[in-house]
């Protein structure tokens, strides 16, 4: 991220955060190549080569999407239909503020816009070190809410092969169309150039390694992507007020994700701030993935002490990060004034885990790498097309306009452009 504003550095990261990898990207160039020229032949011999996968069927029938619902328990089932709920009403709250308008700028000429819902979206249901069930509620229920007519889904094949039961019943309660079973680059190829019975789709989305998130960059223009995500990104800010026990706990729930996913500490209080810096160590080796963590902040954790509220919220906006959380006593001052985060949890009673098994309802695919300093995360309005449109309902309004028309075209030397408004006023008379 570059050096942090002023403030005192209580850890820095061994290392700084890594940027693009060639070898990757070049990899999956010659992989898309390869798949857009030969096709299903290509899927499948990269499947066979990358996950060991070659059935007769990609394809989930419909009787195995029912026998692996049929396995789930009822447990699961409960706690995934509440998530459902929130996911659903978060996205349908705001589809209602995304709205059709128009207005009559003035007298004869109105010009409006008309919220349009993508045709087809790919969604890349994650597989890998944690398949993350709840990546259907971002990923497909969301879509489905904005509109859009067809979701076809692609998740990878588990180690031996098979699909996890709850993510299939995930992907098909959210509203999927079809689950393929295929990962990585020839997933998203598949949905993106339309190879193995897919249609081609108009957006792909979803999380993945760093070759899914390469193939949605080169892919980008081909189809439309949600965001580039990189690995798990977590800041607090506390001051002297937090709970130092919870604060290390929050920071170090993110960075399972991996050993490349960064936290960071901003406090406004020194005391507070190494007490949390105590609580991580003590709380590491508690961990089942305490190896993974142990990495993760040892290379990637940083700690930064700021002189006051301001400070903190400058720290912060330079950090950029994909969650947030505020744990002070002025939470709703925060709110107000930091800007560049991927969503933002306040108080010492939310977490990020809440969000990201969409118990919240806000959607858990998220700027990472800074990306907070022009994009939100993904939401309807990613799967929705703002498109304006305009007429003239008299010809005063032609007699408004025109004559500016053709002194612009007479500037621009576009002569065709100029006869386009004079003709109109020749027909005025």
């Amino acid at each position: 991220m570059g050096a942090a504003p002023a403030g005192s550095t209580l850890k820095a990261p061994a290392r700084e955060a890594e940027g693009a990898d060639h070898e990757v990207a070049a990899r999956v160039s010659e992989m898309l190549s390869t798949i857009e020229r030969e096709g299903m032949d290509a899927v499948r011999r990269y499947s066979r080569e990358l996950d060991g996968w070659d059935p007769p069927e990609l394809l989930l029938s419909d009787a195995e999407v029912a026998a692996a619902r049929s396995r789930i328990d009822d447990g699961f089932v409960r706690a995934f239909a509440d998530s459902v709920d929130a996911v659903r009403r978060f996205a349908e709250f705001q589809r209602a503020t995304l709205v059709d308008a128009e207005i009559e700028l003035r007298p004869g000429v109105v010009v409006g816009q008309r919220q349009v819902p993508i045709e087809r979206v790919g969604s890349y249901l994650p597989g890998g070190r944690y398949p993350l069930i709840s990546s259907p509620l971002m990923t497909v229920l969301v879509p489905r809410v904005a509109g859009v007519s067809s979701i076809v889904t692609c998740t990878p094949p588990l180690p031996g092969g098979g699909v996890a039961d709850a993510m299939v019943y995930a992907a098909d309660e959210c509203g999927a169309d079809a689950i393929h079973v295929l990962g990585g680059v020839p997933a998203l190829a598949a949905m993106a150039f339309g190879i193995g019975g897919i249609e081609p789709v108009d957006v792909v989305c979803g999380a993945g390694n760093q070759y899914v998130a390469e193939a949605k960059r080169q892919l980008y223009g081909r189809v439309g992507i949600d965001l580039l995500a990189g690995p798990s990104e977590v800041c607090v800010i506390c001051d002297g007020s937090a709970d130092a026990e919870l604060v290390a706990a929050d920071l170090l729930a993110q960075i399972e994700h991996g050993p490349t996913s960064p936290a960071t500490l901003i406090s406004t209080d020194e005391a507070k701030a190494r007490e949390v810096l105590v609580e991580i160590e003590r709380q590491i080796p508690l961990l089942v993935n305490r190896d993974v963590v142990a990495v993760a902040w040892r290379d990637h954790g940083a700690a930064y002490l700021a002189r006051d509220r301001d400070e903190a919220v400058a720290i912060s906006d330079r950090v950029g990060a994909e969650h947030l959380e505020v744990h002070t006593t002025d939470d709703a001052w925060y709110h107000d004034r930091l800007r560049n985060y991927g969503s933002l949890f306040l108080g010492q009673r939310a977490t990020v885990a809440y969000s990201d098994k969409g118990c919240t309802g806000t959607n858990h695919t998220l700027p990472t790498r800074r990306a907070s300093r022009y994009t939100g995360g993904l939401s309807v309005a990613k799967f929705l097309k703002t498109l304006t449109y305009q007429r003239l309902d008299s010809d005063d309004a032609t007699r408004a306009i025109a004559p500016a028309v053709i002194a612009f075209d007479e500037l621009d030397a576009l002569q065709a452009h100029q006869r386009t408004a004079s003709l109109r006023l020749d027909r005025l008379g």
